[in-house]
């Protein structure tokens, strides 16, 4: 199987609408959304959620009333500020924990002099398995607050893998969330091919140049793609100047194109939609299979 994973040096530079239109070109491939934190693969592809499993890390306190003498042992020890006192008119105040400020440290159940704080393993999301039009779709819903989306994101990716070896599809095509930071690692683990989206300012050819050393730190055979490059040719030359310096090869360059936009209210990826842009985008699919074509059969020096 053939895995590349879309990624960005920032949030909104194009990654998802990209990745839609490669899932369709592909023909036939699992799609696995690990931007667990900002989902919105599912509003281009329209999903039917087949099944649905909660997602649990971690634990959180929660004190059990009728067994609280509301001594506030818990409420001194929290560091976190996590247990508020709800105090009643003539009767005992009552002690509760927030569960968006509990860390899980479990300092308040091993301190409480009555025991009266449980410990259940805490519930942080969803993930799904749902059917599109262009193949099966992985994807998930991190709950408000909710932490180990690296966790999350390896589980969205291994039951993407699982299903395509499954299915016997030929590739897996992840739309990985932006930046470098454990989500992105987690995301990448693995892949065939990392494919990043930059935007033609000077921001995103920093971002460009972070996410390169971390493709180049997991020895991962990395392409570029600049988005909407007219609106400023000087930096996207810079962009791409700057890939050329660090091995890293042009896929090719998406236009400003007011069809991307259409395509979006429609719910359709853009390649289905039709203008420059999808002219463009189809460009890099015909890059990316070349890529992968040389990775899958490198070149024999001969001595």
């Amino acid at each position: 199987m053939k895995e590349m994973v879309v990624i960005s040096g920032k949030g909104g530079t194009g990654k998802t609408s990209l990745t839609a239109s490669l899932a369709s070109l592909s023909g036939a491939s699992a799609i696995a959304d690990c931007d667990v934190d900002a989902s919105d693969l599912h509003l281009v592809l329209s999903p039917e959620v087949q099944r649905l499993e909660s997602f649990k890390s971690g634990h959180e306190a929660v004190i059990r009333q009728d067994d609280c003498i509301a001594c506030g042992t818990c409420m001194e020890k929290c560091r976190f500020n996590a247990v508020h006192e709800a105090r009643r008119y003539g009767r005992p105040s009552l002690f509760k924990i927030d569960p968006l400020s509990c860390e899980g440290c479990g300092v308040c159940v091993r301190l409480c002099p009555e025991k009266a704080i449980d410990f259940p393993e805490r519930t942080c999301g969803q993930w799904m398995v749902s059917e599109t039009r262009y193949g099966p779709l992985v994807h998930a819903r991190l709950a408000i607050g909710a932490e180990n989306s690296g966790k999350l994101v390896s589980i969205v990716k291994n039951e993407a893998r699982r299903i395509a070896k499954e299915r016997d599809l030929p590739w897996i095509i992840v739309d990985g969330p932006p930046g470098i930071a454990c989500p992105v690692i987690a995301s990448i683990t693995g892949a065939s091919l990392a494919l990043v989206v930059v935007e033609p300012t000077l921001s995103g050819k920093h971002d460009m140049e972070r996410v390169f050393e971390l493709t180049k730190h997991f020895d991962i055979p990395t392409l570029v793609v600049i988005n909407k490059w007219e609106i400023n040719p000087g930096i996207a030359g810079e962009i791409e100047r700057g890939a050329t310096s660090a091995g890293v090869p042009l896929a090719g360059k998406i236009s400003y194109d007011n069809s991307v936009t259409a395509a979006q209210i429609k719910g359709i990826p853009v390649v289905e939609y039709g203008g420059p842009a999808a002219r463009d985008i189809r460009e890099i699919w015909h890059a990316i299979e070349r890529r992968m074509e040389s990775i899958e059969k490198p070149s024999v020096i001969e001595v």
